[in-house]
């Protein structure tokens, strides 16, 4: 499957990304390589200049910085306690049979072609969650193509690619797209004080691409992806459904839906005893609930991990899979089992991640790019293509999402108002250059998760490798840089709303 011929472990390769990067660094701040770039001030509304430079970590400082905070990056690395949080959840789904029983009736009279589009479909609208998905739809993936009698590699790389390609696919407002907007009512107000944009400008053109995306992602997935992994022959008898897993799935699903409805009541304003779980200072109802101080969102990751136990217990006690409590123990620590290796991937992946944030190249690569968009002297379809495909190349080198657009939108907006083109229209185009390149660069924090499952699920002789895993899902960019490409650009040539009230070309001033 993985056909490179120095096949470094994951964990060789983050080590020695790690040390070029301090190196590199050492270079780079020799020859004082720095970049400008603005900034709208949040008092005045004003242009602000921002100069960042190389920091030098091949000195003593550096050194000391490096040595000082591997391990609270480590503890603070994002993807760790989400992990480990969930999979408690996904380990009673998966020991108390439930998911055995719930895919194997899914699948078995289902065409694999339609359990694939339902996967990445479902994929495409868990970006609407944040980053939780990498956790929570890569071991089910894994879970529906295994128990599908399939290779579960296939699971695991088609749902990757749906999260990370499609995270900028959001017909609805995310916290994500709440914060970028942010930024981008502060750039167009620097041309039109009176700007305002509502919040489903782009529910048009995401409905479109959501819809095309999950369909042309299948046909990769079945044509491209599967055929390349080697097939794998079940020695185990095929699962049968009998009444007491009919009524276990019942009971389970039951109970599921009952708690989720209780959640659910808690995240809406304005009912007796509900809105418990909102932040309620904020102004935006998606800040409400996904915002810094929403209660919903600190306790989010927990709230899935219950419903994930409710659902296995209520099937394994109706199922008689689960009949004591040593087998609620071991139910909960299942999916931790040989946990090890993926701790330390974890470690090494969030030492390199640290030390190249910590260095700024990342920003000042950002900051040049923005100054190259800025620059442009053109306009319409030229204007749009080039950003974007600038957006996607600044993307490999710094992948957060607010921190680029916090130093690209300030030029990137006025110039595609001073072109004709809406301020929606320009955060569409940033979105989706910044999605295009999402799921093949290693500094993406969740590219760890994508590899460690890989490996768990890989049956041959061969290495699960960082540079070897983005290869097998390249063709998933590719094909959505071109999705990207077309709709935009036909969107913008036609003039047809982008969502309500909302249109690609808009002229402003006199």
């Amino acid at each position: 499957m993985f056909k490179s011929k120095k096949k470094l472990s994951p964990i060789v390769t983050f080590i020695l990304l790690t040390v070029i990067v301090i190196i590199l660094s050492g270079f780079l701040s020799l020859l004082k390589i720095q970049a400008e770039y603005t900034t709208v001030s949040k008092v005045t509304n004003e242009l602000v200049n921002n100069v960042v430079e190389v920091k030098n970590l091949f000195s003593l400082s550096g050194f000391k910085h490096i040595f000082t905070t591997a391990v609270s990056g480590f503890i603070n690395y994002e993807p760790l306690p989400i992990l480990i949080i969930v999979l408690i959840g996904i380990g009673v789904l998966e020991k108390s049979g439930f998911l055995e029983a719930f895919f194997t009736i899914l699948t078995k009279h289902t065409k694999k072609n339609t359990v694939t589009f339902l996967l990445i479909f479902i994929s495409l609208l868990f970006s609407l969650l944040g980053n939780i998905g990498f956790v929570v739809m890569l071991p089910i993936g894994a879970l529906l193509f295994k128990y599908g009698r399939r290779n579960p590699q296939g699971g695991v790389i088609a749902t990757f690619a749906s999260l990370a390609f499609g995270s900028s696919i959001n017909i609805f407002l995310t916290a994500t797209d709440s914060s970028l907007l942010t930024f981008t009512l502060k750039a167009a107000r620097l041309i039109d004080v009176n700007y305002k944009i509502g919040t489903f400008f782009a529910l048009f053109i995401m409905i479109m691409m959501l819809i095309v995306t999950a369909i042309i992602f299948t046909i990769i997935t079945e044509k491209k992806i599967m055929p390349k992994l080697p097939r794998i022959e079940y020695e185990e008898k095929e699962f049968v459904i009998t009444n007491r897993h009919l009524r276990g799935i019942i009971v389970g699903l039951g109970l599921g839906l009952l708690y989720t409805l209780i959640i659910i009541y808690m995240i809406i304003p304005g009912l007796p005893l509900s809105g418990a779980l909102l932040d309620t200072s904020a102004t935006k109802y998606i800040d409400m609930v996904f915002g810094v101080k929403s209660l919903f969102n600190q306790g989010f990751v927990f709230i899935v991990t219950v419903l994930f136990a409710i659902i296995g217990f209520g099937y394994g006690f109706m199922a008689k899979t689960i009949r004591h409590s040593k087998e609620v123990s071991e139910s909960l620590a299942y999916s931790l089992d040989g946990v090890g290796y993926i701790l330390v991937l974890m470690f090494f992946s969030s030492l390199f991640i640290n030390v190249y944030q910590e260095s700024n190249i990342g920003e000042v690569i950002t900051a040049f790019s923005s100054t190259i968009i800025g620059s442009l002297n053109i306009t319409g379809t030229m204007l749009i293509v080039l950003s974007l495909v600038i957006i996607a190349i600044t993307n490999i080198f710094c992948t957060n999402t607010i921190t680029k657009w916090t130093i690209m939108s300030a030029s990137m907006v006025p110039l595609f108002m001073n072109a004709s083109i809406s301020p929606e229209f320009a955060q569409i185009v940033y979105s989706a250059g910044d999605a295009i390149t999402n799921g093949i660069t290693p500094l993406f924090i969740y590219f760890v998760i994508f590899i460690a499952i890989l490996e768990k699920y890989n049956k041959s002789e061969n290495v699960v490798t960082v540079f070897g895993s983005a290869r097998l899902i390249l063709p998933y960019s590719i094909y959505i840089a071109i999705i990207w490409l077309v709709i935009i650009v036909g969107w913008y040539m036609i003039g047809l709303p982008i969502g309500i009230g909302a249109y690609p070309s808009v002229i402003f001033g006199g």
